[in-house]
């Protein structure tokens, strides 16, 4: 191949990225565009002013938000480590939080595509990349649904289609995730066509690293809970807000409430999240609180999303 032909691809695969990067930010501004319609719609209904907003309750929504998602993002370090990979820990943390930017385009593949991208190196190989995020994804998934139905067995036993829901989450996005099935799943789509190595890598999926991580995202479910807390804190002059004693039934509805938005494959689950925390949160905490949270919540965490990427992004280099 010619220098000039080398050129001329080398140019093509520039102006491609640069498409491809033009088209995730138009996405995520049309998504971020459409909520912040969403949430003035219902703040007109509901006669709430923004400026009435409790903000530094909304910035600490965002902070326990951002913290939760972390204990994921170790459990995909550590799995990339265990199926033979030597990412760095900076890499990886870049790579997962500028990722989820990817949910806001249908399908949600484009978390993988994203995350993939930023991650792969020479001691990273595309093909275990990949793998390892529907590990991590379908963990998260997993643990969530879980939560969500035992917390909701237990204290909510007057709406069992809640609970019946999470069960059925809780199998959809858990049994993919036992070590065995896993693995046999990968090697039923021939994967190793594209990598003829990825059955050793694969062996390395083992209990012990499923049980790690379940064990920290059952911590970031938590914060998740925390996050939901806050935002109902920001709404002004709420007579009922939850308080730190209603922690386990917040932490069910957003664990419920994700988990439903990821496997609906909508972008964000944008309109699932809310027909979940609704109902669940109205008959304790009124109809304004219930709904106005719910909107909170997804502004507050795109908010998030949006700033810890950017800052991630522009402001963390690695050498790949």
């Amino acid at each position: 191949m010619t220098s000039e032909a080398v050129s001329q691809k080398s140019r093509t695969k520039y102006w491609f990225k640069f498409a491809v990067r033009l088209l995730i930010l138009a996405l995520v501004a049309w998504g971020a565009w459409r909520t912040t319609l969403s949430a003035r719609g219902e703040f007109a209904r509901e006669g709430i002013s923004w400026k009435e907003l409790r903000w530094e309750w909304l910035a600490l929504a965002m902070v326990f938000y951002l913290v939760g998602m972390f204990p994921s993002c170790i459990f995909w370090w550590q799995t990339l480590r265990a199926m033979g990979q030597r990412p760095t820990f900076t890499e990886t943390l870049r790579a997962f939080y500028i990722g989820h930017l990817g949910k806001y385009v249908p399908g949600k593949a484009l978390v993988v595509v994203i995350r993939t991208a930023l991650i792969r190196s020479e001691r990273v190989d595309t093909t275990v990349a990949a793998t390892s995020v529907f590990v991590e994804t379908l963990t998260l998934m997993a643990v969530g649904a879980v939560v969500a139905g035992c917390i909701l067995g237990t204290i909510l036993r007057t709406q069992p289609g809640f609970i019946l829901l999470a069960l059925f989450l809780a199998i959809g996005a858990g049994v993919p995730t036992y070590p065995p099935l896993f693995r046999r799943a990968v090697r039923f789509l021939q994967v190793h066509r594209a990598n003829p190595d990825i059955d050793k890598a694969i062996d390395g999926l083992d209990a012990k690293l499923m049980g790690l991580g379940w064990l920290l995202i059952s911590i970031g479910w938590l914060c998740f809970g925390c996050s939901l807390w806050a935002t109902a804190q920001a709404i002004p002059g709420a007579l009922l807000t939850p308080t730190l004693s209603d922690l386990p039934l917040l932490t069910a509805t957003v664990a419920l409430a994700m988990v439903a938005g990821f496997l609906s494959l909508l972008p964000g689950g944008i309109g699932v999240r809310e027909l979940i925390v609704i109902p669940l949160l109205q008959p304790s905490f009124g109809p304004v609180v219930a709904i106005i949270s719910a909107v909170l919540l997804r502004v507050s965490w795109l908010v998030a999303e949006l700033l810890i990427a950017g800052v991630l992004y522009f402001g963390v280099r690695v050498r790949k």
